[in-house]
């Protein structure tokens, strides 16, 4: 039986962004009637003053009173014991699923999820899907050939580039499996790769260490055979947050910090910074804390940045923080090797029961995924083209080769040439998330770290031996990341040009050759009879028919403040889709001619100059300089003023949402 979406929900969460997302995810479900709480004491009060509340969804972490003492005021409340409630949280362990499941929770939801994962959750809610069972019942699959099928899972950052390219050489013909065939799986997020190792569905993942130890330790029968990589995670600072200026403890104090996932590198490297400058970093509603931390999906928190001040940064793996410095969203705090070099964040996982029947499969997996990690290293041009099509298939992210292949060439970045899974260095995360932030159990690694394929596949590289963990001093380097300035500038300088690598449209105003990214052209036509609009400002020519739209044009000399010239047989309108208001639009810009499409690299491209506090550059992105040439990069976006984008709107209707 579908489930009734006219039901009233009650939503409570104390981040705003936070809840307007799940407002938002619940909206695409179809729930409208949603009331909104921001704490525990705020729902209570709601619930004994609003009917007919038939479901509530709670944050756990919160101010004044937390999701599971709501959780506890509910089941203690006669009229409330038996009203579905969701805990839908960043709170994802294992032991804390237990503590909420003991509480009387109907179903519970770990941060981040989609929209797929919370109708899931709301239907155990009300029992109209059976509570899934998490035990393994995994299956071992053989092609037609007898080759064993084997579905890897891994999400969509270059930490799984292994994976991907990989897949690449086999479908190439130049690694040729004897005892195996790939199938990889793309998820949307960890909680869906974690659910899928939990249950069987996936043979392996490429997954964070810390989620992979937590199911270990609550008796999920899977092996850890390599590393994935090491290092290639970021942290970034959101440029709407203020100055970044002395104290820059300020910049960071009373705001909320993203993590993609509580179990994760990232958590560890953000708690390490935030102590070793002096702040208490914690989740809202715990005493003392200063920076709130929040579990988001990662592909939306350059959308969450770019929108919340509130928020000062993120911690995450690449291209996601590269991205958002390219994108102007964000700037560059440091790079997570500056805390801790060398270190392990995902690790390659498979099931138990294949280890032990079908070693000779993990033994040629294994040490293909070597030789994949060595092809990284050493092609990393040629890894960022397959990067591209591995990890962005759809065009989602907007992800760029340049872009892929800073990354990967970034000295201080991801490292894929030794994948050999170091236990000591497993164990200083366990031990430290366990001791210093009070997540996780302690495991024996030795029996969840499976060397035997590692051994073999790396036997040609150079391993470090063995030897006991040492606890490295993250306090003095935590303080030199604070403060550091030139080589941040740096290294930001040339991630900020990535996206602008592309090919550009060349055409003429007077002397000045300037550039338009050839994606926004819809066409080039000749000029066209243009019916003037009163009252507009005198580079707003008026507006044109083409094939049914109606188009504004801006004589682009005018607008730049040029003298005005007689339109000859080599002027044109350059048709643009440009971004005004939240929708895209359709625009004409007159231009004295056309030249060429150029395809201009990153090495070609140079920071705007400064023209002056009383000059307007909003519009340029930056110069090219190629022989002989100099060209103006245009933002075409932003040619229009705050006025002229009003006075624009006016005249016309978006063409697309």
């Amino acid at each position: 039986m579908p489930l009734n979406t006219d039901i009233k929900i009650l939503l409570v969460e104390d981040a705003a962004v936070m809840r307007k997302m799940e407002l938002k995810t619940l909206k695409s479900l179809g729930f409208e009637n949603v009331v909104e709480a921001v704490d525990g004491q705020n729902a209570i009060d709601i619930l004994q003053s609003e009917k007919n509340i038939e479901l509530i969804i709670s944050d756990w972490n919160m101010p004044v009173k937390s999701g599971f003492d709501l959780l506890v005021w509910v089941r203690n409340t006669t009229e409330f014991t038996k009203l579905p409630f969701l805990m839908a949280t960043g709170r994802g362990e294992k032991k804390e699923i237990a503590k909420a499941e003991s509480a009387g929770v109907s179903s519970f939801i770990s941060k981040p999820f989609d929209a797929n994962e919370l109708s899931v959750k709301i239907e155990e809610a009300f029992g109209v899907k059976e509570v899934q069972s998490k035990k393994s019942s995994h299956t071992i699959q053989q092609s037609g050939s007898g080759k064993v099928v084997l579905k890897i899972g891994h999400i969509q950052i270059t930490d799984h580039l292994v994976l991907g390219i990989l897949k690449h050489l086999i479908k190439s013909g130049e690694l040729q499996p004897q005892t195996f065939e790939l199938e990889t799986r793309c998820l949307s997020s960890w909680n869906p790769v974690a659910d899928s190792l939990e249950k069987g569905e996936l043979d392996g993942a490429c997954v964070l260490a810390p989620i992979a130890m937590d199911l270990f330790s609550y008796g999920v029968p899977i092996k850890l055979i390599l590393f994935a990589h090491r290092n290639g995670s970021i942290f970034v600072r959101n440029k709407k947050g203020g100055q970044y200026v002395e104290p820059y403890q300020a910049f960071f104090r009373n705001k909320s910090f993203l993590l993609p996932h509580l179990m994760s590198i990232h958590h560890i490297l953000a708690h390490m910074f935030f102590t070793g400058i002096g702040l208490n970093p914690g989740y809202a509603g715990e005493a003392g804390v200063d920076v709130s931390f929040e579990v988001v999906p990662p592909v939306k928190m350059p959308e969450i940045l770019a929108s919340n001040e509130k928020a000062c940064g993120y911690l995450v793996a690449e291209p996601l923080g590269t991205k958002a410095i390219a994108s102007g969203i964000a700037e560059l705090q440091f790079i997570s090797s500056e805390i801790w070099d060398n270190h392990p964040c995902c690790v390659v996982t498979v099931q138990k029961d294949l280890t032990e029947q079908y070693p000779q499969v993990i033994q040629e997996f294994t040490k293909m995924l070597v030789y994949a990690g060595k092809f990284i290293a050493q092609k990393p041009g040629l890894a960022a083209e397959i990067g591209v099509g591995f990890l962005d298939p759809n065009g989602a992210l907007g992800l760029k080769t340049a872009l892929i292949k800073n990354v990967l060439t970034e000295p201080k970045g991801i490292k894929t040439e030794n994948l050999y899974p170091s236990i000591e260095e497993l164990d200083r995360i366990q031990r430290y998330m366990h001791d210093n932030m009070g997540l996780g159990n302690i495991i024996d690694l030795e029996e969840f770290v499976d060397l035997r394929f590692a051994n073999e596949a790396c036997k040609d590289t150079e391993i470090t031996p063995r030897k006991a963990a040492v606890k490295v001093e993250t306090t003095h380097k935590a303080q030199e990341i604070l403060v550091q300035k030139h080589a941040v500038q740096q290294s930001q300088a040339v991630k900020s040009l990535i996206n602008l690598e592309g090919k550009y449209l060349s055409f003429s105003l007077g002397r000045e050759e300037y550039g338009i990214d050839i994606l926004k052209i819809k066409e080039i036509i000749k000029m066209q009879t243009i019916r003037t609009i009163p009252h507009t400002p005198h580079h707003i020519k008026g507006v044109f028919n083409l094939r049914g739209n109606v188009i504004p044009v801006i004589d682009l000399r005018l607008r730049f403040g040029m003298p005005a010239i007689e339109y000859s047989e080599r002027t044109v309108i350059i048709v643009l889709e440009i971004y005004n208001q939240g929708a895209t639009v359709l625009m004409g810009i007159i231009v004295d001619s056309v030249s060429e499409v150029s395809d201009i690299k990153v090495k070609d491209i140079e920071e705007k100059p400064l023209f002056g506090v009383n000059t307007n550059t909003d519009f340029i992105m930056a110069i090219a300089k190629t022989i002989g040439k100099v060209k103006i990069l245009l933002d075409i976006d932003h040619v229009l003023t705050h006025d002229d984008t009003v006075m624009v709107s006016k005249i016309f209707e978006p063409t697309e949402a």
